[in-house]
């Protein structure tokens, strides 16, 4: 669906019409990509300017792959960058939205700070998600003063492609707050699962050891990566083996999810492995350095 028929879809669900979006990066650029392309008004907020225009580059470098595929049209894709407004300062990006996504680096302090903000410049029914993908939901709504109006909105990777949206209700989380992104989440096309509060809630609680586990595997010289991703694909049908789909994520990302569910469960089967961390000092981090478990 497309154009006006999108808009009068959300006008028929009673959806909200703003939307901004906290944080330019990989997640951020693509929630905001496609709110817009649904004929939201988007405003994507990031201290840093570079990390905007770099946003909107992908975003028009992502539509063009659409286009190309037959899945979107030039005139789609003009509608979609009119409707993303960039701004440097929450204040400013906030104080329309029925609802802001947050959507910068896996670090609870971060997140807080920006959930105190947001919750004192956002207009008082504008519901607060997060895309986190660890972290708790009741100790970020802790940081606001509308504890049932705070959620997890956790998209996958890449956003405009993948079409699974875990939905994580906080321990105070309003029951028609849920209702409203489970609707709104099936007007982005999306797939919504609805799991409770707990650290790495469901998709990284399972996929996280695993990944941990291939990297033992690699550690301790079972097999080379190549060879542990292919048995994963072609025995698992995994699309992609857990030590390339590690680079993707980010070895760091990995790390701290981790070592957020070690905490959060107080069980060291979660703890994040030797190799792991080394990787992580050294700087390889996977795509976004050049090198992880692989070279790019």
């Amino acid at each position: 669906m497309h154009g006006k028929e999108e808009i009068t879809n959300q006008e028929n669900n009673g959806l909200m019409k703003n939307i901004t979006v906290i944080g330019a990066g990989t997640m951020g650029n693509g929630i905001a990509h496609v709110m817009a392309q649904k004929g939201f008004k988007v405003n994507l907020i990031d201290a840093q300017t570079t990390a905007l225009d770099k946003a909107l580059a992908t975003i028009a470098k992502n539509l063009d792959r659409q286009i190309a595929k037959g899945f979107c049209t030039e005139a789609e894709k003009m509608n979609t960058i009119q409707n993303i407004h960039c701004f440097n300062e929450i204040n400013l990006g906030v104080k329309e939205a029925d609802l802001v996504i947050e959507a910068a680096t896996e670090n609870s302090a971060i997140k807080k700070i920006i959930f105190t903000a947001a919750d004192q410049y956002a207009p008082a029914a504008c519901i607060l998600a997060s895309n986190t993908s660890s972290i708790s939901i009741a100790e970020l709504a802790a940081a606001t003063q509308r504890p049932g109006k705070v959620i997890g909105m956790h998209f996958m990777n890449p956003v405009p492609v993948m079409k699974l949206v875990e939905i994580i209700n906080g321990i105070a989380t309003d029951t028609e707050v849920t209702e409203t992104i489970v609707a709104l989440t099936k007007v982005l096309d999306k797939i919504p699962c609805v799991v409770k509060d707990s650290p790495g809630f469901i998709a990284n609680r399972i996929l996280m050891p695993m990944i941990n586990e291939a990297i033992y595997a690699l550690s301790e010289g079972v097999s080379e990566a190549a060879t542990i991703d292919q048995i994963m694909k072609l025995g698992m049908a995994h699309p992609m083996g857990p030590l390339q789909l590690a680079d993707y994520i980010g070895l760091d990302v990995c790390k701290n999810i981790l070592s957020i569910m070690q905490e959060g469960f107080n069980d060291v089967k979660y703890a994040p492995c030797p190799l792991l961390v080394t990787m992580v000092e050294a700087g390889k981090l996977g795509i976004k350095t050049g090198e992880g478990f692989y070279k790019y």
